[in-house]
């Protein structure tokens, strides 16, 4: 298992030479500055590899840029409107510039309009720690009450819109806004996050596009760039939906293995492959992770391994994160599993035998209180994180 660490560019608190304190062997990072749909430019990929080989004085051996997380799919291409053509073509030219700098590993997603969406950034546990939280009466709120949607009340328990519409009177002006500002913050790191207004023109543009339409423009993607990603000897790995259930009438389409399946079978490459976070997948109560892994792991090219603890046994309910090794997910039984993929690799005299992971997510401890990080990704937590990633991974490792 290849220990990564996701990094946000010269911005994030976190630094390159923090890193090398950590004792990672691979840095997952992105140009989050440029537009999506856009080309990225060797030039550009050249300038991001050299701040983190910068780092590298003395006898230090400098950290290479292993995954690229992410290359995002613009709304066109989802939609199959606009410069959807453009921006497939774009998207195949910035595979050859990322191949051409020596990286293997592209993760993406196809979820419509927002990326990851969470309804508290700052969550308090009993313990002090605070994490991101998934609240469904307060994305309700957000839905019925203050976006408006027209339709939201289906998609609810009844007595979920109730609770919402009696909280929407007893909560503050500024508590609405939090709320809002939570749930629009968009993908971490990137330049766009998203007014009402956008939300609400977004979710027109996909009127009428259901899960069957937008699976198929998945597959039509991946029929047009896993090709090229094949020929590079590349691995594309999709990453689920987070909460992998629908949200604001919007679909969701890879939310279970099932899902998975169906674009594993559609386009049959190498090349066309998982990323397996146990966290987002996780957070449906009818998701086996370990089962995943086992059934799934020859298609696996990267791993998010975070927990999450489900409020309730509902498909579509609350949860938050947890502990790496205490929520809901059996973590030991899911390292075991990518363990003996490992082995299997090894054997088969695969080049990739080792999964590149990064302890996704953390909840902030210690001075993370103290530090303007992205949220679900404090230096301290996600090295707690990391650290009983590394003893469940050692320790599985010397049994035989």
């Amino acid at each position: 298992m290849l220990q990564t660490w996701r990094w946000f560019g010269e911005n994030d608190s976190v630094s390159i030479n923090d890193l090398y304190q950590v004792g990672v062997e691979s840095v997952v990072t992105a140009l989050h500055h440029i537009p999506t749909g856009d080309v990225w430019q060797a030039a550009e990929i050249s300038k991001r590899v050299d701040l983190i080989t910068a780092a590298a004085t003395g006898n230090r051996r400098p950290l290479p840029w292993g995954v690229v997380e992410s290359l995002p799919v613009s709304e066109d291409i989802k939609k199959q409107s606009g410069d959807w053509r453009l921006h497939i073509a774009n998207y195949k030219e910035s595979l050859r510039n990322i191949a051409a700098a020596g990286i293997k590993v592209v993760c993406y997603n196809f979820m419509p309009v927002l990326d990851w969406t969470r309804t508290d950034l700052a969550f308090r546990l009993p313990s002090g720690a605070t994490c991101m939280r998934f609240g469904l009466t307060d994305f309700a709120i957000f839905d019925i009450c203050i976006l408006n949607r027209k339709g939201a009340e289906e998609d609810y328990p009844q007595a979920t819109v109730e609770a919402a519409k009696h909280r929407f009177q007893q909560i503050s002006e500024t508590a609405k806004q939090n709320l809002v500002r939570n749930i629009v913050f968009g993908l971490p790191g990137a330049a766009e996050h998203f007014s009402l207004e956008d939300i609400k023109l977004h979710l027109a543009e996909y009127a009428g596009i259901g899960a069957a339409q937008l699976r198929a423009n998945l597959v039509d993607f991946l029929e047009m760039v896993a090709p090229v990603a094949q020929d590079l000897g590349m691995r594309l790995c999709c990453h689920p939906d987070d909460p992998p259930v629908p949200l604001m009438g919007l679909p969701r389409i890879m939310s279970t293995e099932a899902d998975y399946r169906h674009i594993l079978d559609a386009v049959d490459l190498p090349a066309n492959g998982i990323t397996l976070c146990s966290g987002s997948l996780g957070a449906r109560p009818d998701n086996d992770l370990p089962g995943m892994m086992e059934r799934l792991g020859d298609r696996v090219h990267f791993l998010h391994l975070r927990n999450v603890q489900r409020e309730s046994n509902n498909i579509f309910g609350s949860f938050h994160e947890a502990e790496h090794l205490a929520g809901d997910t059996d973590m030991i039984a899911l390292v075991k599993a990518v363990l003996k993929e490992e082995a299997r690799r090894t054997k088969n005299g695969r080049a990739d035998f080792s999964i590149p992971f990064r302890p996704d997510h953390g909840q902030n401890i210690l001075d993370d209180h103290t530090k303007n990080t992205q949220p679900g990704y404090p230096a301290i937590g996600r090295l707690k994180g990391l650290a009983e990633l590394r003893g469940a991974m050692f320790a599985l490792s010397h049994i035989d």
